[in-house]
C-alpha cells in the first residue's frame, strides 16, 4: 500500500505542476484582416473589433473577419507550418459552416480552384492532426454532397467540398478563437461558372448555428499518412527512417476480426508460443515479440500475465519493426505493436454492433461519443462489449466483459486533458496452452490423429482475469513551437488458475502421456505504474529546421504469485477418460517480483533539406530486478545501466519517393549469473536496415519495401566448463526483406498488403547447432486482403472483400526435430452500409484448413488454428 500511495503522490505532482505550467488562462489577440504581400506592398491594415462590420447575434461571429480579397491572392510568405487539430461542421441558413480549428489561421495560406462539381482548397505549409486520421461526411446539407479535409502530402492539407448539382460558393473568414471558417453555400444552378468568388462578409444576419448531430462518415481508405510510434511525434510515414505499418479502423471493421493475431497478421506478425484466444505473444522480425503498448505506454501483462487484448476499443493498430529502445527503454529487438484507442469525438455519435457466429459467438457492444458542453470542451466516449462464445476445442466457454470510459477535458485553447480507463473480466474454461502432441497429429503415430477439438487436460480447468488500467494524459502548447505532455498510468491484473498441463512426449505405447495440474491457491497479482514527461519544441539553426524530442520515463512493476503444483493420471489421448483422481502436492512456491526502470531520452528529427531528413536519438536507462523466494526466504537484487542509440536519414529524390537507412540498438535485461557470481549483462539488438517507401495514386496508396540485418547478442548458453550454469556467449542473426502496401487502387477498392522474407539463424551457442533456424520464425509470410464497395448505382453501398494468409513453416526447436507445416487461409466479406445502417457476413479460414499457429517447447507441444467460421454483424449508427 505505501509504494501504491507513493507513486500516486508522485505521479499526481508531476501532473500539478504540468498544469501550472500549462496556465491556461490566455488572452485573446486582436482581430486582424488577411495581410496580403505583393512585391513588397502591404495591402491592408490590422482592424480592431470596432471597426468590424458584423451581426451581433451569436458571439462566435464576433470573432470573424472576413477575407476581402480575392482567394487567388492570398500570401505567399510564411512558411511555418500550421497545425490543424480539429474540425467542424455547422449548418447556417445559408448551407454550412466548415471550421479548421487552428490557433493560426492568420498564417493559412489557401490556394482554391474549381473542377467540376468540386471546390478545392490546397493549403500548404499545414497539416491535419486527427487522431482518426481524414475527415470526411457525407450530405450534411441539401445539395451538398460531401466534404472531406485530408493530408495531401506531409506539408499540404486539401479541403474538397463538393455539390450535387454544381460547385457551392465559398466566403472565407479568420477567426482567433475558431480559426479558418469556410462559408458554403450550395449551388442551386449548374450554370456556375467555374471561378472563385470575390469573399464578402455575411449580409444578412445569421442564425445561431446549429450543432449537426452527426459525425462524419469514417475514411474507407485504408491508407494513414502519419503515426506517433516510431517516434512520440506526428510525423509523416514517409519521413520516418524504418518500416512502419498502421492498420486502420476500417480494416477492422471490414474483417471483424476476434483477437488482436486477426489484426496484426495483416502487418506479417505471426502467433507466438500461446495461443491466440489466451495471450498476445508475437514474432516479428525472427525474435518474439513481448512488446505491445497501448497509446504508447507499454502493456506489461500482454505477454507475461497471458492476457489477451479487447478489440472494443481500437482506433488503429501501429507496428514498428526492429528496435526501439531509443524511445521506448527495454523492448525486444523485433519490433513493436502500438494500440491506439478511441477517443471522444466533436459530434455526438451512437453505435449499437450486434455480431452472432460460429460456436455460439454473441456480442453486443456499444460506442457512445459526444460533448458534455455547449462549446465542446468537455467531452466523453464510453466504449463496452459483452461477449460469450465457445470454440473448437471441447469443454471450452468464455465469458468477457469490457468497458472504457474516456473523457476528454479542453481546458483553454493551448491544453487539453483526457482521462480513460479499461476494466475487463474474462471468464475462460481451460487453461493456458489448449495444446495438443505432434506425435498425435502432424507426425506419423499408428494410431492415427487426434481430432482438433481434442482437449488433453481436465474439463475442470479454468483460467480468469480481471483487469483495471487508469490513465491520463495531459498536454500543453505554450506556443506555436513548443509543448509538453505529461502521462501516468495505474494498472492491476489478477489471475486465477487451475491448469492440467502435458509435462512429457508420448510413452512407447504411442498413445499416453504425463500430466502435471497446477493451481493458484489465491489470485496472482500484478501491479504496474507507468508515467511519461516530453517536451517538443521546433526551432531552426539558420536554415536548418528541428524538431527536438526530450523527455524522461519511469515505471515499476511487481508480481506476488502463489502456486501449487500436484501429480494427475496420465491420459490416453485417442481415448482420454477425464476425471481420474488427483495426486498429493509435490511443489509450492511463492514468489515475489519487483521490476523498477528510469529512462531518459532524446531526440532532433533535423530537415537538413526539404527533401533531406536526419533522425538522430539516444536514451540511456537505469532498470533494477528483485526476486524474492518466499518460502525458501531468499532473494536477489540486480541494477544494470544501458544506452541505446538510433541514427536514421531519409532523402526524397522526388516528391513521392524515400530512401532511406537507419541504425538502432535495443536492450533488454538479463538476470542472472555465472558460476564465477558475475552477474549477467542486458541482451543487445543490433540493427542495420535500408528500404525505399512510395506513394502512388495521388497519395492514396502507400508502399514500404525493406531490408535489414539485425543481431541479438549476450544470449545465455550452457557453460561447457558447467554444465549446471551459463555463460553470455550466445547469438542469433535475423536478416529479411519485407514489403507492405497499403491504401486506395481506385474509389472504393482499398487494400493492404504484406510479404517477408525472414532468415532467422543461430550464429553462436554451446546447445543448439550452430546454423539452426531460430524456433517458431517462419521464412516466409505473406497476406492479402482487397475490398471493393460500389458508391454509386443500384448497388450503391454493397461491398465485399477476399483475403490470404500464407505462414511458412517452422521449426519448434533449435535442433530440428520436426517441422510445423506451413498453411494458407482463406477469408472473405460481404456488406451492406446506407447510412446509419451496416450489415456483413465474414468466413474465416473458407476452406477449413486444419494447421497450427505456434509451437510450445521441446515436449512437442503445438497450438491448433480455428477452422472454418461465419459471423454475422449487425450495426446501427444514431
Amino acid at each position: 500500500m505505501f509504494i501504491k500511495l507513493q507513486y500516486t503522490a508522485v505521479c499526481w505532482l508531476i501532473s500539478v505542476i504540468s498544469l501550472t505550467l500549462a496556465n491556461p488562462a490566455y488572452s485573446e489577440q486582436p482581430l486582424v484582416k488577411k495581410t496580403l504581400v505583393r512585391s513588397g506592398e502591404v495591402f491592408k491594415e490590422i482592424q480592431t473589433l470596432n471597426q468590424l462590420q458584423l451581426p451581433k447575434t451569436n458571439t462566435s461571429y464576433l470573432w470573424r473577419v472576413p477575407r476581402q480579397n480575392k482567394l487567388s491572392e492570398l500570401s505567399q510568405a510564411t512558411t511555418d507550418m500550421v497545425l490543424v487539430t480539429d474540425i467542424k461542421v455547422n449548418s447556417t441558413d445559408k448551407g454550412i459552416e466548415l471550421i479548421l480549428v487552428t490557433a493560426n489561421s492568420l498564417k493559412l495560406q489557401v490556394l482554391p480552384k474549381i473542377e467540376g462539381n468540386s471546390y478545392i482548397a490546397d493549403i500548404p505549409n499545414a497539416k491535419l492532426q486527427l487522431r482518426s486520421g481524414d475527415f470526411r461526411q457525407s450530405k450534411p446539407v441539401a445539395r451538398i454532397a460531401e466534404v472531406t479535409v485530408a493530408n495531401l502530402d506531409a506539408n499540404t492539407l486539401r479541403v474538397t467540398v463538393t455539390g450535387e448539382i454544381s460547385a457551392p460558393a465559398v466566403e472565407l473568414f479568420d477567426s482567433t478563437k475558431e480559426g479558418l471558417v469556410f462559408g458554403v453555400t450550395p449551388s442551386t444552378s449548374t450554370a456556375q461558372q467555374p471561378t472563385t468568388p470575390e469573399q464578402k462578409p455575411y449580409t444578412t444576419e445569421p442564425e445561431k448555428p446549429i450543432e449537426l448531430n452527426v459525425t462524419g462518415l469514417p475514411d474507407t481508405n485504408y491508407r494513414v499518412p502519419d503515426a506517433t510510434t516510431a517516434t512520440k511525434t506526428d510525423t509523416p510515414l514517409r519521413d520516418i527512417p524504418a518500416s512502419v505499418q498502421a492498420i486502420p479502423q476500417q480494416v477492422i471493421e471490414d474483417q471483424q476480426p476476434r483477437n488482436l493475431i486477426g489484426i496484426l497478421s495483416n502487418a506479417g506478425v505471426v502467433q507466438n508460443n500461446f495461443s491466440s484466444r489466451v495471450a498476445d505473444t508475437f514474432s516479428i522480425r525472427g525474435f518474439r515479440a513481448r512488446n505491445v503498448y497501448r497509446n504508447g505506454v507499454k502493456d506489461r501483462f500482454a505477454d507475461g500475465a497471458a492476457l489477451s487484448s479487447s478489440l472494443t476499443n481500437i482506433d488503429r493498430v501501429e507496428v514498428v519493426r526492429g528496435p526501439n529502445s531509443v524511445i521506448y527503454g527495454q523492448v525486444n529487438p523485433g519490433g513493436i505493436i502500438n494500440i491506439v484507442t478511441k477517443k471522444p469525438l466533436s459530434q455526438p455519435y451512437y453505435a449499437l454492433e450486434v455480431r452472432r457466429g460460429a460456436y455460439d459467438l454473441f456480442e453486443p457492444s456499444l460506442d457512445v461519443s459526444s460533448p458534455l458542453t455547449k462549446d465542446g470542451s468537455l467531452s466523453y466516449r464510453l466504449n463496452t462489449s459483452y461477449r460469450t462464445a465457445q470454440d473448437f476445442t471441447d469443454f471450452y466457454h468464455e465469458k468477457r466483459f469490457f468497458v472504457s470510459p474516456v473523457v476528454n477535458w479542453r481546458i483553454g485553447k493551448n491544453t487539453n486533458l483526457t482521462f480513460d480507463s479499461e476494466y475487463e473480466d474474462i471468464q475462460q474454461s481451460l487453461g493456458t496452452g489448449l495444446e495438443q502432441i505432434a506425435s498425435a497429429t502432424i507426425l506419423p503415430n499408428p494410431n492415427g490423429k487426434i481430432p482438433i477439438n481434442r482437449y488433453l487436460g481436465e474439463p475442470t480447468d479454468f483460467f480468469n482475469r480481471q483487469l483495471h488500467r487508469y490513465n491520463y494524459n495531459l498536454e500543453h502548447r505554450f506556443n506555436d513551437n513548443w509543448s509538453i505532455s505529461n502521462s501516468f498510468q495505474a494498472a492491476f491484473l489478477s489471475l486465477d488458475l487451475r491448469e492440467t498441463a502435458v509435462t512429457s512426449l508420448l510413452e512407447a505405447d504411442n498413445r499416453t502421456v504425463e500430466r502435471r495440474q497446477t493451481i493458484f491457491p489465491k489470485p496472482t497479482e500484478y501491479e504496474d505504474y507507468t508515467i511519461d514527461t516530453h517536451v517538443i519544441g521546433d526551432f531552426n539553426t539558420g536554415s536548418i529546421k528541428h524538431k527536438l524530442l526530450a523527455g524522461f520515463d519511469l515505471f515499476r512493476q511487481t508480481q506476488n504469485i502463489s502456486i501449487l503444483r500436484r501429480g494427475v493420471a496420465p491420459l490416453d489421448v485417442f481415448n482420454p477418460v477425464y476425471g481420474q483422481p488427483v495426486g498429493d502436492t509435490f511443489g509450492r512456491l511463492g514468489l515475489y517480483f519487483r521490476d523498477d526502470a528510469l529512462g531518459f531520452y532524446l531526440q532532433d528529427q533535423v530537415t537538413l533539406a526539404n527533401n533531406l531528413k536526419l533522425l538522430v536519438g539516444g536514451r540511456y536507462d537505469l532498470v533494477e530486478n528483485e526476486f524474492a523466494d518466499r518460502i525458501a526466504s531468499t532473494s536477489s537484487v540486480q541494477s544494470d545501466s544501458a544506452f541505446s542509440p538510433r541514427v536514421g536519414i531519409v532523402y526524397q529524390p522526388i516528391a513521392p519517393v524515400s530512401l532511406y537507412a537507419s541504425y538502432s540498438r535495443s536492450f533488454e535485461q538479463e538476470t542472472g549469473a555465472d558460476k564465477n557470481d558475475n552477474l549477467f549483462k542486458p541482451r543487445l539488438g543490433t540493427q542495420y536496415e535500408v528500404g525505399v517507401k512510395t506513394d502512388l495514386f495521388d497519395n492514396k496508396l502507400s508502399a514500404t519495401l525493406a531490408l535489414y540485418d539485425l543481431t541479438l547478442t549476450n544470449i545465455l548458453t550452457t557453460d561447457p566448463t558447467d554444465p549446471d550454469y551459463s555463460v553470455q556467449t550466445g547469438e542469433q542473426r535475423s536478416r529479411g526483406v519485407e514489403l507492405s502496401v497499403t491504401g486506395e487502387i481506385l474509389p472504393g477498392w482499398n487494400v493492404i498488403g504484406f510479404y517477408g522474407y525472414t532468415d532467422a539463424r543461430v550464429t553462436k551457442d554451446n546447445d543448439i547447432p550452430v546454423g539452426s533456424r531460430v524456433e517458431g520464425i517462419p521464412q516466409h509470410v505473406a497476406s492479402l486482403w482487397t475490398t471493393y464497395t460500389f458508391g454509386t448505382g443500384s448497388l450503391k453501398g454493397f461491398g465485399g472483400g477476399i483475403g490470404f494468409n500464407y505462414v511458412g513453416n517452422q521449426m519448434p526447436d533449435g535442433f530440428d526435430t520436426y517441422t510445423i507445416p506451413s498453411y494458407f487461409l482463406t477469408n472473405a466479406a460481404l456488406y451492406y452500409r446506407q447510412n446509419k445502417f451496416s450489415v456483413g457476413i465474414n468466413l474465416n479460414n473458407i476452406f477449413n484448413v486444419r494447421y497450427y499457429e505456434a509451437s510450445f517447447d521441446y515436449l512437442q507441444r503445438i497450438i491448433p488454428g480455428r477452422p472454418y467460421t461465419a459471423e454475422l454483424s449487425v450495426k446501427w449508427e444514431f
